[in-house]
């Protein structure tokens, strides 16, 4: 059974989204939906041959360090290499370097099938695919010829190397050192820690991505500059030299996402790693963040498909599992039904639906806003696209981590005793996406950088062209008998959101950003949930369209019963989270150390 159902796919590609009108662009007009059917078909087969076929296996047997190298089953290789046989590589990729100019968001939903297929293997190639961008951006002609074109070919894979053991997500502490050496490049001494696939023998070389300080440069995120540093160093004719000096100080052994190293890596031991600066000096975090907003994207992309695979899992066994009876048969003597026909069952698997299927909206919404901010016919469309998906970004990172999360959380309850064991697959799928409200930016800095710096910082006009966004969706289901009080219900949640933001914008300036701040989990949980209510009602509107008149289409019917548990169920939630901001509840910040 595929982990991602292919009509959800497809309703979302076409009905809700759009993807056709994409293909009328002049950079993706070699596609049609014709083209696009049949790369997703061969992600599916790919993904399911390849990379659900050692989930498990992988999982139960995590990368080791055996002499200095590291082993990985077998089964790993073979995966990234059908996959880089089929293209998808650099499917995404200018035409100039060998990439089918696919859009973004195609590109993501094939992300979305091997992710949920097998996370810790897709591991390696999507973290190839976004150092890959950043050096197409930022990148000389000459880095491009080295190190691009072999990871687009699928010969070297990519890392980004921020954290440091002393700094965690404190980017303005790092230590790493680079020194200009004369000819052009520099040499790195330093250590970082947590670099996913940052060790490994499936590729012919890895290219790091490494944040570091030229010598001399101002403290704080002011001086850090980015590198290229290879693990083998790349003569001028692209033939392999030497090894650089980069050490593998260790491997982490992590909860889930066993698949994919997490190493200590330990730069110049022996003089200083090679590096080469890409972009601006001092200004690589701006490069590096390139790559992070493109990871935090795919951040929650991951956590909302693993939640998925979760959902479809526990559905299939609620259909199987036999046991109890309905609630009004008292007579023992009639025969035991499948858990499924259990209301507190149902009430489970749809919350599990409204969360993966929402939040795989959300991301793919952020997918189609990366395709408008590069390729719109006007410029204001462009802009206007860009900055939507950065106002959105920390709720597409950080909302389907959250949800995706509890739905796999239902998914082993759904299963009871069975879903706690090693033997069922929703345990691990749990493990796995654990790691995501953690990596990449956590909840807690997102939802900083939500209402700081995007909400608060920019006078309220992102979240004015939010609002404008929403009211289309509002005014189209008003005139829906089905779904009109569904739009009153986010036309009140959008006022309460714009309510509540003032109350905190006032605060910020006549008593300080702490007590605005204090409580910003909350105001990212709130405003997410607004904006997932937004995806579903898009939803429900495509589906209303798509309803045979007299017709019970399940598929259609389940869409629109996910979106009515949403708007009754789920948005309620932020009535009590928009009073806790509006008190400005001081409770954490009066807490001292010595109390907990």
């Amino acid at each position: 059974m595929p982990a991602i159902d292919r009509r959800d796919l497809d309703f979302l590609l076409y009905d809700v989204l759009d993807t056709e009108a994409l293909c009328r662009r002049p950079r993706h007009a070699d596609h049609s939906r014709e083209t696009i059917a049949q790369i997703i078909d061969t992600a599916e087969a790919v993904a399911d041959e390849h990379f659900a076929s050692h989930a498990a296996k992988l999982d139960a047997n995590e990368p080791t360090l055996v002499n200095g190298r590291v082993e990985i089953i077998p089964e790993v290789k073979a995966a990234l290499d059908a996959f880089i046989a089929a293209g998808f590589m650099g499917a995404h990729a200018d035409a100039e370097h060998g990439g089918l100019q696919l859009p973004q968001i195609v590109a993501q939903t094939t992300a979305a099938i091997f992710t949920a297929a097998n996370v810790g293997t897709a591991g390696y190639p999507f973290l190839t695919r976004a150092a890959t961008n950043v050096i197409a951006k930022f990148g000389t002609a000459e880095q491009k010829r080295l190190f691009l074109e072999p990871m687009l070919a699928g010969r070297y894979f990519g890392t980004m190397a921020l954290t440091e053991p002393q700094a965690g997500s404190g980017l303005a502490d790092l230590r790493t050192q680079a020194e200009p050496a004369g000819d052009g490049s520099y040499r790195l001494t330093g250590s970082k820690i947590f670099i996913s696939a940052g060790f490994h023998e499936l590729s012919e070389n890895i290219v790091h991505l490494v944040l570091a300080r030229i010598k001399g440069a101002p403290a704080g995120t002011r001086g850090i500059s980015l590198f290229i540093v290879p693990r083998y160093l790349v003569n001028d004719d692209g033939t392999l030299g030497p090894h650089n000096d980069i050490a593998l100080a260790g491997l982490i052994h992590k909860m889930g996402y066993r698949g994919t190293t997490s190493t200590m890596l330990s730069f110049g031991e022996n003089g200083g790693a090679v590096g080469y600066l890409i972009g601006e000096a001092n200004k690589g975090l701006a490069c590096m963040f390139h790559m992070m907003n493109e990871m935090r994207i795919g951040v929650g992309l991951g956590a909302a498909v693993l939640g998925y695979a979760g959902y479809r899992i526990a559905v299939d066994y609620a259909r199987t599992r036999v046991q109890g009876r309905p609630i009004d048969n008292k007579d023992p003597a009639a025969p035991p039904i499948a858990i499924i026909g259990h209301p507190d069952v149902r009430r489970m698997l749809l919350a599990q639906k409204a969360y993966a299927e929402g939040g795989l909206a959300l991301c793919l919404y952020g997918a189609r806003l990366h395709d408008d901010s590069e390729t719109a016919e006007t410029e204001a469309e462009r802009r206007d696209a860009a900055a939507m998906l950065d106002f959105l970004t920390p709720i597409i990172k950080s909302w389907p981590s959250q949800w995706g999360l509890a739905a796999n959380d239902l998914a082993i309850q759904v299963h009871g005793g069975y879903g706690y064991t090693r033997e069922y697959p929703v345990e691990r799928l749990y493990r796995d996406n654990r790691l995501n409200p953690i990596h990449e930016g956590t909840f807690g800095i997102q939802s900083i950088d939500l209402l700081g710096r995007k909400v608060l910082g920019d006078g309220g006009a992102a979240l004015a062209r939010l609002g404008a966004a929403m009211d289309r969706e509002i005014g189209a289901a008003e005139t829906d008998p089905e779904l009109k009080s569904h739009a009153a219900a986010l036309s009140d949640a959008r006022r309460l959101v714009a309510e509540t933001t003032a109350v905190l914008a006032h605060a910020a300036k006549a008593e300080g950003a702490a007590v605005a701040l204090a409580n910003a989990a909350v105001y990212l949980e709130m405003l997410g949930h607004v904006v997932v209510a937004w995806i579903w009602l898009k939803q429900a509107i495509a589906a209303r369209k798509l309803q045979p008149a007299g017709g019970d289409d399940p598929f259609l019917a389940g869409k629109l019963a996910a979106c009515g548990y949403f708007f009754r169920w789920e948005l309620p939630k932020i009535g009590p989270q928009a009073a806790l901001l509006q008190s400005l509840d001081r409770t954490t910040l009066r807490m001292i150390d010595a109390s907990f």
